[in-house]
């Protein structure tokens, strides 16, 4: 089964007309913009479900979807794949695409996709599109144009290719064995296309009960909507399964009509198709939805997540474009990939849907297939392309359940010039067929049906109308978003899929759940994905393989991650004054990969195949497999992780190491005093003191602390217990720093606990009337880095600094801030360090195991790039609060530096990764230093911080004995141990391309790519780093298009399955702030997010790129789940809703304009929306349980990330909402960052030049 997404982008353009000249027999109609927004629909939940590509990756059962993911499922129909379980994303047209999804609509020339031009969102007003012709000219397809078969020339042309279609009650196509004959129910049609069985499927595919979805027969189009994605390509929160409404996977019998929230839903009692055909205007298969008619009530749709019929799942099924789907509340685990390749479909077209009466095989005519057919689509990647002029065809009026709402039928009704274009009514066919909401066909006599009443709620209130838009904007958009890979609908397959069972880690190269899965592990001999996750879990054999793929080989790193309190943290291995088992000749510590040989006596190492002898201490028989009789007793033999005990040997200068200390160093400057953070810094250590780190909560820990306060001089403290009153000493001679004292500066906080806070109450009072403004910074560490050096330990500076380091000393600074240098070759120059003192220093303090961690509270420019080094050098943090203010700050910087304070952490740390013969570690990226090629050094290793490792081949592999790494840790643990912390990690090799594209991880692949492209800026212009990360992935998805997909037209786009979110997570790093700046970025924020995002493991960045916006209207209070989440885009906001958006370093809660007057007294303790105060920097306490229940979720989403993340209000329309827009990372944002869209286009050409 291929794992792969297909989509067609342009195959045939000269089978349009050219662009801009109206065909005989269309109206031209206007193409509704992009700003589109979702289907009406209450507080009901997401997407519906793109279940899973049928994964042929791994050995045994396949990670990440149900075992029947590639097979029939039991619970519904299926579309059977053929080689790898491609998905196709068609992005544009030919006559028969020999695969792929439902084309693209919307006319428009394929070079314009990417060209400057690109309008995520509405366009500037007055600007003119070049891409289709003004509203009132009819509109054509043009080259670039999605049209599927020969366009008709006329409309007697198209009367007659529909005469001869039908949809009847005559002779069934052949539908594959297994199915059951469709029933009858539905009433008779008038004219009909047919569909026809696909050559073969399994005869399990679908179980009988299933009706089958008919593909193709006619749907009226869709209206247009600013703000609302068409309707049917929409994710579909609430539907149970996609295909039938009997069976299991569908929860509960759809609501009535009149509940749901599409406004004109006709009557059930119609016919499904009315025989009046509307001869007048027809809309082309590519061409955009008509205008408004007046005699319509337009049903308006909520520009938010589409979330559909609040009563239960709509009965008809949800088309499954190339792209995925939103998931089911519930997403059947076994239902197969919509992207699935499988056989193409005959030319005779597809199964009649289960329900519709059968259909004659028509030769000339196909239909777009629809994701909810199951079986009959053996293929969702080989799609014949749908007669022009067709439209796309309706649901079965026969399934249990009221008619089929408009958005959810075969081939969804398009808005935004989605894959599956909508074509407009058909001679012989109704334009709207009753029982389904007409949206954009002429009302016709037998069309026009009373509107259902409108069901109240906050998503269905309504958006701008088309008629009401600029020409221009609706003009726009070409590919419908919901029909291109959805993020959300990936992460909810995966939970689905992956998150019920424990993944156990002892198959080798077996890839983990997502990370944003929330799974058990259970350590059975390789690392748990906690602590390495590896972008490929089936390498090359060869270097030449890996080169052509361009895949980058690397594992990221996170030595001591913290566990789930379900799961066993390493266990201690003791062996005694020998230490620890290891190889002679590489030095590899014992682990699973040891072979013992020799009954015993002797082991083959796996890394450099030596053998060794076993120390007469640690013999032991073997088996009768050969394995040691105590091996499950040994962790070190046993499992993936674990931790020794080592001996002096392991030690700086042959002794054991003192207990750390940690050193608090404050700016007593004037801006320090004024913003308040010198008082609140020495309130809080009062009481954080009793929380340092310690290894036995039980027991007190032997971390001593030690005080230091600066401004132009330092002053340092005697809190010796002895004491009645602390002594200040001060040193001004900053040029050559030393330490005054000795006894008396570090010291136990139990036994000096009363000195300690005498100090700390009086240090605010000393300094409270300053008048020095000038600040050094350089000294500051070089005190902190001699007092550690005096007292011979390792240890961790706290500085808490304001301004920029200007005053006379070493590491003296200038301002150097220049806009002018931004995009020039000069600006790389910027992101590097001043001066080479702090380079230096660091060094020094890597040696000395001083680890630094910078608070910094700016209120201009402080030259982050370089006060940065000696932090990230150092294996340390930075924490920046421009402009701080007390009264809104204090919460942030305070839960920052508590959780700093108290975080588990190792010191004077040094990491070194071996691998087996054939790779090598060759990169490494993070916050460290290095002083030769292998080891990684740091001062400090805290819970957070992560190593990324790059692996180059230097000979080749084999497939049977695969590539083993291993982590060795040696570092001091907060009660002074030295402990050696082991992690060990087996992956499958590969000499096929198809089986490294089988086990990659996206979001693992993208952290690297994030981190070299961040280093990269040090060195490179920024567009020439954007450059290249675009060409790397262009070349990755064009070796698998030409080395492991189904041969297909060039005009479609293929993605393997677990690289199809490869495109939108890379579109997100390439319009980050540090690529990609806009006006108001300081270059402060940038050398900042740099930084940050060098050591930020794969959940960090994850969230960070793409940031996870959740509904809070759709909050069940009852529930302890979430609502499900929506995707990153203008378009998914309904006006109507309250959203939480967080990207683990901010956190916002956006307020429609229209949100209901009762979920704002819920939320804020108001029912005005003009009411909130946009200031807050917290929820109101209310006493209900819907607030209490969201600052429930607040609370648990800050705690799932490293840094606190502070709230920040948003109303729709207020000033602040473009710092909002700009976390919305599928839109085009104002930086110039493409949209998801027309990035996944611009993908596209580049995929195809490299091709051609």
């Amino acid at each position: 089964m291929r794992d792969e997404l297909r989509m067609n982008v342009n195959q045939q353009p000269h089978m349009t007309s050219p662009y801009g000249q109206p065909q005989p027999g269309y109206q031209g109609y206007p193409q509704p913009g992009y700003g589109g927004g979702h289907m009406p629909a209450g507080y009901p939940a997401q997407y519906a479900p793109y279940n899973g590509q049928g994964t042929a990756y791994q050995q045994g059962p396949p990670q990440g979807y149900s075992p029947y993911a590639s097979f029939p499922s039991k619970t519904l129909a299926t579309n059977l794949a053929s080689d790898l379980s491609s998905s196709p994303l068609n992005l544009g047209m030919r006559g028969p695409p020999t695969s792929g999804a439902p084309p693209v609509s919307g006319a428009q020339n394929y070079a314009q996709f990417w060209q400057g031009d690109i309008q995520n969102g509405p366009p500037p007003m007055g600007a003119t599109s070049q891409s289709r012709p003004p509203v009132s000219q009819p509109y054509t397809p043009g080259a670039g144009n999605l049209q599927i078969g020969v366009p008709p020339v006329s409309m007697q042309q198209m009367t007659n290719q529909m005469a001869s279609m039908q949809v009847g009650s005559t002779a069934p196509s052949p539908a594959g064995p297994g199915y059951a004959p469709p029933s009858v129910t539905q009433s008779p049609n008038s004219a009909a296309y047919t569909p026809a069985a696909p050559p073969t499927f399994s005869p399990s595919t679908a179980a009988p009960t299933q009706p089958l979805p008919t593909e193709g027969v006619a749907q009226p189009p869709p209206r247009s909507y600013y703000g609302a994605p068409p309707p049917a390509q929409q994710p579909f929160p609430n539907h149970a399964a996609p295909f039938s409404t009997a069976g299991p996977t569908q929860p509960q019998a759809p609501p009535p009509v009149s509940q749901q929230s599409f406004p004109q839903a006709p009557p059930v009692s119609q016919p499904p198709f009315s025989t009046a055909p509307p001869l007048g205007n027809t809309l082309s298969y590519g061409g955009p939805p008509p205008h408004a008619h007046p005699s319509f009530p337009r049903p308006q749709f909520p520009t938010s997540q589409p979330s559909a019929f609040p009563g239960g799942p709509p009965p008809t099924s949800t088309p499954q474009l190339a792209g995925p789907m939103p998931p089911l509340p519930q997403p059947p685990v076994s239902q197969p990939s919509p992207y699935s390749s499988g056989p193409p479909l005959t030319p005779t077209g597809f199964l009649p849907q289960g329900g519709a009466q059968p259909m004659p095989p028509h030769p000339g005519f196909q239909g777009p297939p629809m994701a909810s057919q199951g079986p009959p689509m053996t293929q969702a990647n080989h799609v014949p392309p749908s007669q022009p002029g067709m439209s796309s065809g309706p649901t079965n009026a026969s399934m249990s359940g009221p008619p089929p709402q408009q958005g959810m039928q075969g081939y969804p009704p398009q808005q935004n010039g989605a894959f599956g274009q909508v074509r407009g009514p058909q001679p012989a066919y109704a334009g709207a067929y009753p029982g389904q909401p007409n949206y954009s066909a002429p009302p016709t006599a037998s069309a026009s049906a009373p509107s259902a009443p409108k069901r109240l709620d906050p998503d269905s209130i309504p958006s701008p109308q088309a008629s009401d838009m600029p020409p221009v904007q609706k003009t726009r958009h070409r590919i419908d978003p919901d029909s291109i890979p959805s993020p959300i609908q990936v992460i909810e397959d995966d939970k689905a899929n992956k998150g019920n069972e424990p993944f156990t880690t002892g198959v080798r190269g077996q890839a983990p759940p997502l990370i944003t899965t929330n799974f058990q592990v259970r350590d059975q001999g390789n690392a748990s994905p906690r602590y390495i996750r590896c972008t490929a879990y089936n390498i090359p054999c060869s270097s030449d393989l890996a080169k052509q793929s361009q895949v980058p080989l690397a594992a990221v790193i996170k030595p001591l991650s913290t566990l789930p309190p379900d799961e066993t943290p390493p266990y201690l291995v003791d062996h005694g004054e020998s230490g620890p088992i290891r190889c002679n000749r590489c030095k590899a510590y014992m682990c699973p990969f040891m072979q013992f040989i020799e009954g015993g006596r002797r082991f083959h190492c796996g890394f450099c195949s030596c053998v060794t002898e076993v120390p007469p201490h640690y013999f032991q028989h073997l088996d009768h497999t050969g394995k040691r009789v105590d091996c499950y007793d040994r962790p070190e033999l046993s499992m993936g992780s674990y931790e020794f005990m080592t001996t002096v040997d392991y030690c700086k200068n042959n002794k054991f190491p003192q207990p750390p200390a940690f050193i608090f160093l404050i700016d007593v400057s004037y801006n320090a005093v004024k913003s308040g953070m010198v008082g609140i810094v020495c309130q809080e250590l009062k009481t954080l003191l009793d929380y340092l780190p310690r290894e036995n909560p039980d027991v007190e820990s032997n971390i001593r602390v030690g005080f230091i306060t600066y401004n132009k001089v330092l002053h340092f403290y005697n809190v010796k217990a002895s004491l009645a009153q602390p002594q200040m000493m001060v040193v001004s001679d900053v040029a050559d720093m030393f330490v005054p004292l000795l006894d008396g500066f570090l010291v136990s906080v139990s036994e000096s606990r009363v000195v300690i806070e005498s100090l700390l109450d009086q240090i605010p009072e000393m300094f409270a009337d300053t008048r020095e403004t000038e600040t050094v910074f350089g000294p500051v560490i070089q005190a902190g880095l001699e007092a550690l050096k005096a007292a011979d330990c390792a240890g961790k500076l706290f500085v808490f600094h304001s301004s920029l380091p200007i005053a006379e000393a070493p590491g003296k600074l200038k301002n150097r801030e220049d806009k002018k240098l931004l995009g020039t070759d000069k600006e790389k120059s910027l992101f590097q360090p001043q001066v080479s003192f702090y380079n230096t220093l660091a060094k020094e303090c890597v040696a000395q195991g001083c680890c630094v961690d910078l608070f910094l509270f700016p209120n201009q420019y402080v030259d982050v790039a370089t006060l940065g080094v000696v932090p990230t050098s150092t294996g340390g943090s930075i924490y920046k609060y421009t402009y701080f203010q007390a009264a809104t700050d204090q919460e942030q910087f305070l839960n920052d530096l508590r959780r700093d304070v108290e975080k588990q952490m190792g010191f004077d740390a040094v990491m070194r990764v071996r691998t087996s013969t054939g790779i090598r570690a060759t990169d490494f990226f993070g916050s460290f230093y290095m002083s030769n090629t292998t080891d990684v050094e740091l001062a400090g290793l805290d819970c957070d911080k992560t190593v990324t490792v790059e692996f180059r081949h230097d000979d080749k592999l084999s497939e049977e004995t695969g590539a083993l790494m291993q982590c060795a840790v040696l570092y001091t643990s907060c009660n002074g141990q030295r402990r050696l912390r082991i992690h060990n990690m087996a992956v499958n090799c590969c000499s096929q391309l198809a089986d490294l594209y089988r086990n990659c991880e996206t979001d693992t692949i993208i952290n690297f790519f994030a981190k070299y492209a961040f280093r990269s800026v040090l060195s490179s212009p920024t567009k020439n780093v954007r450059d290249s990360l675009l060409n790397q992935c262009a070349q990755i998805l064009a070796c698998y298009r030409k080395n492991c997909a189904s041969p297909s037209s060039a005009g479609q786009l293929i993605l393997p399955e677990c690289m199809k979110l490869l495109p939108v997570y890379l579109n997100c790093i390439l319009k980050s702030d540090i690529l990609q700046p806009g006006a108001d970025v300081s270059l402060d924020d940038r050398a900042y997010l740099r930084q940050l995002v060098s050591g930020m493991d794969v959940a960090e960045s994850h969230v960070f790129f793409y940031p996870r916006l959740l509904p809070l209207q759709k909050l069940d209070v009852e529930s302890t789940s979430l609502p499900l989440a929506v995707r990153d885009s203008e378009e998914r906001l309904s006006r109507g809703g309250v959203y939480l958006l967080e990207n683990g370093l901010n956190l916002f809660i956006w307020v429609g304009v229209n949100a209901q007057q009762e979920l704002l007294q819920n939320i804020f303790g108001t029912p005005a929306f003009s009411q909130i105060d946009p200031s807050m920097a917290s929820l109101p306490a209310l006493d209900n349980p819907f607030s209490k229940r969201l600052r429930e979720i607040i609370e648990s989403v800050r705690t799932q990330r490293p840094r606190y993340m502070k709230l920040m209000v948003v109303k729709q329309e207020d000033k602040l909402e473009m710092i909002f827009k700009h976390f919305l990372v599928e839109d085009k944002n104002i930086n110039g960052g493409a949209s998801y869209v027309d990035f996944l286009c611009h993908m596209h050409k580049e995929i195809r030049q490299l091709l051609s």
